[in-house]
Parts: structure tokens; sequence; C-alpha cells
């Protein structure tokens, strides 16, 4: 069972087992979200996005459409993070079209990911990613264009 209260889910949008959707969140069609996943109020997801097990997608999080998101990958939108400490305002973070993310990757707030660039699995984003770019490693750097 999952616990989806936002309204804005497009047609042919699948939301497996084991998700909290909030109230605000606003996903595409024919997306796929697959278990364990939770997905805040500031969140928008294009269509045909997959979001695969494990992931949490925090307030900021703009993602386009065509959008593969791999098992167990972090986002952040606070650079600065402390218990009982809240920011008024979280760093948006942009995942543009066709991008890929592979498994277990991390991505620092503030960031955008070109359009069908890929990240490598484990790779830790800390900057701009561009257009069509593969990164890999931590800090992720630029393998090919």
């Amino acid at each position: 069972m999952s616990d989806v209260q936002s309204n804005n889910i497009g047609e042919g949008t699948s939301i497996w087992q084991f998700c909290v959707v909030l109230r605000g969140a606003k996903i595409g069609s024919h997306c796929n979200v697959c278990s364990h996943c939770f997905i805040e109020n500031d969140v928008t997801i294009g269509d045909r996005v997959t979001v695969k097990c494990g992931v949490q997608l925090w307030d900021g999080l703009q993602i386009e459409d065509d959008v593969f998101i791999g098992p167990n990958v972090t986002f952040t939108n606070d650079l600065r993070p402390r218990s009982k400490q809240y920011s008024d305002k979280v760093m948006p973070t942009i995942i543009r079209e066709g991008a890929s993310i592979g498994a277990n990757a991390t991505i620092l707030p503030g960031v955008e990911i070109g359009a069908k660039a890929m990240v490598g699995a484990g790779a830790v984003v800390t900057k701009n990613v561009a257009a069509e770019a593969i990164v890999v490693g931590n800090p992720a750097q630029e393998i090919k264009k």
C-alpha cells in the first residue's frame, strides 16, 4: 500500500507499493515510480519518467520528460543542513529532458543536469552537468561529451 495524497498525477502513471507522494507533487503521464519512494510537495515530474526503488525527491526538484533515475539515487536541497533549523528557501535542482542518473549517485542542491546527460552509478554531482555529457566519480568529472 502507498500513501498518495496528490491529485496531480498523469494518465498511465504507476506508483508502486510503500511510496509516499505529498499533496503538492506534480507527476506527468506514463511515469513509473517504483517501490519505497518519497516525493515532497514542491516536486514536478514530467512525462515518461522512471524513478527506481529507494529514491527520495525533495522540494525544489524539477524533472523534465523522459528522465531515468536509478535505484537509491540521493537528491539534496540544503547545502548546510542542521537538525531543527530549516531554511526558508530550498535550492532548486533541474534534471533536463532525457537525462539518466545511475544507481546510488548523489546530486547536490542547486545543480542542473543537462538534456540527455548521463551520470554514472555512484557519482557525486557537485556542479552543473552539460547536455549530453557523461560524468563519473567523486566529485563527478566529465569523461565524454
